[in-house]
C-alpha cells in the first residue's frame, strides 16, 4: 500500500474503534435491529439523490447491501441484543479477516503469500487471547450468530473486489437502500411492532449523538474508505486492517468507561498487532533475507 492507502485505512480503524461506544450509546435509547434500520435510512436518504450510482450495476448493489447491511449488523445487533458482551461481539467480527481471503483465494483466485496467511493467523491467536475471558461466559447462539455476521461482512467485501465501484462513497449511499427493509422487518418480529418507534420517540441527546457517529461517521466516512481501499487492493491486503479495530476498541473504553485493560488482554493486543504488521508485509523483508543465500566470494581471473 502507498503512504496514503495506510493513512486512509489508519483513519478507518480509528473510527471502527470508537464505533462500538456510540453503538452503544444509541442503543440506550432505540432497540438494535430498529437503530440499524433507522442508521441506513439516514445514509441513503437524502444523500441518493445527490450521489450518482456506483456504476457497478444493480445486482452487486443489492447484494453488498444485504451483506454487509442487512446480515451482517442485523446478525450482530441481535448477538448483542441476546447477551453477546460488546467487546467480544468486536472481536469475534474481526474473523471476517480469515473469511475475506478464504472467499478471495476460492472466488477470485487472489492467493495471499505465505506471510499474509501466517500473519492473519497470529492476528487471529491475539484476538483469542483478549478474548479468552470472555469466552467462557458467552452464549452459544450470540456468539454464532456474530461469527455469521463476520461472514455476511466478508461476502460484502468479495462483492466490492469483484466489482469496483466508481467511488467507495457512492456504493455506501445507494446499498444502504437495501437493509432498512429486512431490518425493520425483523425489528417488529423480534423487538415488538411499536418498541422502536417507543425508543424514537424518546431518543435522548447521548443516544442522538451515538446514532450520528455510526450513520455519517462508521457508515459513510468508514465503509466509503474501506470500500475505495478494496477497489485499489486485494483483499488479503486491506481485511487484516480490521484485527486492529479491538485494540482501538479496548483503548476508547478505557478513555470512556475507565475499563482497565487486563494483562492478557494487553498480551493479545500486542500479539493481534504483530500478526496484522506481518500480514501487511512487515515481515517480508526478514523472510526474503532468510531465502537469499550469501553472495559467492568474487573468483580472481587468472593471471596471464
Amino acid at each position: 500500500m502507498p503512504r496514503k492507502d495506510v493513512g486512509l485505512a489508519a483513519l478507518v480503524i480509528c473510527i471502527w474503534g470508537v464505533n462500538f461506544v456510540c453503538a452503544s450509546l444509541a442503543m440506550e435509547s432505540l432497540p438494535p435491529l430498529f437503530m440499524a434500520a433507522v442508521r441506513f435510512t439516514l445514509v441513503a436518504l437524502p444523500a441518493v439523490f445527490f450521489v450518482k450510482p456506483p456504476a457497478a450495476g444493480w445486482k452487486p448493489v443489492v447484494a453488498s447491501g444485504l451483506c454487509m447491511g442487512a446480515v451482517q449488523f442485523g446478525l450482530l445487533y441481535t448477538a448483542m441484543n441476546l447477551g453477546l458482551p460488546a467487546g467480544l461481539a468486536s472481536l469475534v467480527l474481526q474473523v471476517q479477516s480469515l473469511f475475506t481471503v478464504g472467499l478471495a483465494a476460492f472466488i477470485l483466485g487472489e492467493h495471499p503469500s505465505t506471510v499474509q496467511v501466517f500473519g492473519i493467523l497470529v492476528g487471529i491467536l491475539g484476538m483469542g487471547v483478549v478474548g479468552w475471558q470472555y469466552l467462557a461466559h458467552a452464549p452459544v447462539l450470540p456468539f454464532a450468530l456474530a461469527v455469521l455476521a463476520a461472514l455476511g461482512w466478508a461476502a460484502g467485501n468479495i462483492v466490492t473486489r469483484r466489482h469496483p465501484p466508481r467511488s467507495g462513497f457512492s456504493l455506501v449511499i445507494w446499498s444502504a437502500l437495501v437493509p432498512p427493509i429486512p431490518l425493520l422487518l425483523g425489528s417488529m418480529v423480534l423487538e415488538g411492532p411499536m418498541a422502536g418507534f417507543h425508543g424514537l420517540a424518546h431518543l435522548s441527546l447521548r443516544s442522538a449523538l451515538g446514532v450520528a457517529f455510526v450513520t455519517y461517521g462508521a457508515s459513510m466516512v468508514g465503509y466509503g474508505l474501506w470500500n475505495l481501499l478494496l477497489s485499489r487492493h486485494s483483499a488479503a491486503t486491506v481485511s487484516p486492517w480490521s484485527m486492529f479495530v479491538p485494540v482501538v476498541g479496548a483503548i476508547t473504553a478505557w478513555f470512556y468507561n475507565g475499563e482497565v485493560p487486563t494483562p492478557m488482554g494487553i498480551l493479545g493486543a500486542a500479539i493481534t498487532v504483530a500478526g496484522v504488521l506481518l500480514a501487511l508485509g512487515a515481515g517480508n523483508r526478514l523472510f526474503a533475507r532468510a531465502d537469499v543465500p550469501d553472495p559467492e566470494p568474487a573468483i580472481e581471473p587468472p593471471g596471464l
